[in-house]
């Protein structure tokens, strides 16, 4: 994380036509803070406005626009997905990566009310690290939390397959935020639609190169949410899951 500023300043010397950001709001303001004339199109998974990236979403102005994946939004709804498919669980570790302060701010923010009002403990882990990882899944041992929350984080969704490894040793049921943990062997996620919202970047980036101007391209809402569950994996963890869960589910793995 601590290249960013160092990676934008790079593209700025190189004259780029277009920046292109994802992985959260940290490479936005990187880029933001290195240009105030190249047109960046960013992906946050919150509010925009709230995180000053943007004026207001219809009319963004200055050299940025992008995507909001209202991730934040959804983390009630994802924590009431893994009550309703671990309905004894009592204690849940919540899993964060404290390198991107933004994210992890923002998940452990939106997750303690939740888990407070749906009368669950949680126990906040933090990896930014391989090793870290390791380090906090070997807390389970000694811990035994009934389930496992993995914040929105570019970095844990590239150690994904480490991750769903771990959880199924452990047998930690475990719930994500983007389908490609699912199709590893993670037990469920449920958020945006990643491959949608990419493309809409794309999109952005194409018009603005035939010369629209960012301030001219309202900030999209992405509209498009999966909850995929592996049932695989369920079955392994001693899981069922409940029928009115795969009714609702976008795909089921199996």
């Amino acid at each position: 994380m601590d290249r960013l500023p160092g990676l934008a300043a790079e593209l700025v010397r190189r004259r780029v036509a277009v920046i292109a950001t994802s992985g959260g709001p940290a490479p936005a303001f990187a880029a933001k803070a290195a240009t105030t004339t190249i047109p960046i199109v960013f992906v946050a998974g919150e509010d925009p406005v709230k995180l000053g990236l943007v004026a207001s979403l219809a009319r963004p102005g200055g050299n940025l626009t992008g995507v909001n994946l209202v991730i934040s939004e959804l983390t009630a709804k994802r924590l009431g997905l893994l009550r309703e498919l671990v309905p004894g669980a009592a204690r849940v570790a919540v899993l964060v990566n404290p390198a991107n302060t933004a994210n992890a701010e923002t998940t452990l923010r939106d997750v303690e009310p939740a888990a407070r009002a749906m009368g669950l403990q949680i126990q906040i882990l933090k990896a930014s690290t391989s090793r870290e990882i390791e380090a906090a899944f070997a807390t389970f041992v000694r811990e035994r939390p009934d389930a496992l929350f993995v914040a929105n984080d570019a970095f844990l969704t590239s150690r994904r397959v480490q991750l769903v490894h771990l959880a199924t040793r452990h047998a930690v049921p475990a719930s994500y935020t983007v389908r490609d943990f699912a199709e590893v062997g993670g037990l469920m996620s449920y958020g945006v639609n990643i491959t949608d919202a990419l493309r809409q970047v794309g999109v952005y980036a194409g018009r603005i190169l035939k010369d629209t101007k960012p301030a001219d391209l309202p900030v999209v809402q992405s509209s498009k949410f999966e909850l995929v569950i592996n049932t695989v994996t369920a079955r392994m963890l001693g899981l069922e899951v409940p029928a009115t869960l795969l009714a609702r589910a976008d795909e089921v793995i199996e």
